[in-house]
């Protein structure tokens, strides 16, 4: 088997979330001065805006929905530690690889398969906010309800390979070495 390809595919994968997980960390700076932004105009000003409100929303949907695969590359979702924890780490590698290709996946394509006929009605008539004055691109918010089970996958993909990897003795497993990246 060509290793060395499973662990380039490995890599370019676990970046993928990388970068989309520290892009998507400067919404939460943006979204912060925002919400600042409007209780000041709102208690210091008497001063409103629906669109600049919702913003804060859509930009909370964002950070949650496209950070769900960084948080998953870096084991940050919730789980049963009780069992897990005591695993021997080659068994760990089993419980990821099954959890993911019959957890993860099905899941995901679940989401995918649910959510297209609503995403591909918004897109068709560009749906925008249901308040008067709010922000007219509900239809992009939308979108990312896709792009969250497609990143989750990409991140589960590179679990597979990873988990093939240290199954197969060509990489040492999670936590063994200095994988963590520094952050």
């Amino acid at each position: 088997m060509p290793w060395t390809l499973i662990a380039a595919a490995h890599r370019t994968l676990d970046g993928i979330n990388e970068h989309v997980g520290r892009a998507v960390a400067w919404l939460t700076l943006f979204m912060v001065l925002v919400t600042f932004g409007v209780v000041v105009a709102r208690y210091g000003f008497d001063a409103g805006s629906i669109a600049v409100q919702e913003s804060v929303m859509y930009l909370h949907a964002l950070v949650f929905m496209l950070g769900a695969g960084y948080t998953l590359r870096h084991d940050g979702h919730v789980r049963v530690d009780m069992v897990y924890r005591r695993l021997s780490p080659r068994a760990r590698q089993w419980v990821d690889l099954l959890g993911t290709v019959l957890l993860l996946f099905p899941v995901c394509g679940f989401i995918l398969w649910v959510a297209w006929d609503d995403v591909a009605a918004s897109w068709a008539v560009r749906e925008g906010s249901q308040e008067a004055g709010g922000l007219p691109w509900f239809w992009l918010l939308k979108t990312v309800v896709l792009v969250m089970p497609v990143l989750l996958m990409v991140q589960g993909a590179a679990w597979v390979l990873r988990a093939v990897l240290v199954l197969a003795g060509h990489l040492p497993p999670p936590g063994d070495e200095a994988e963590v990246q520094e952050i």
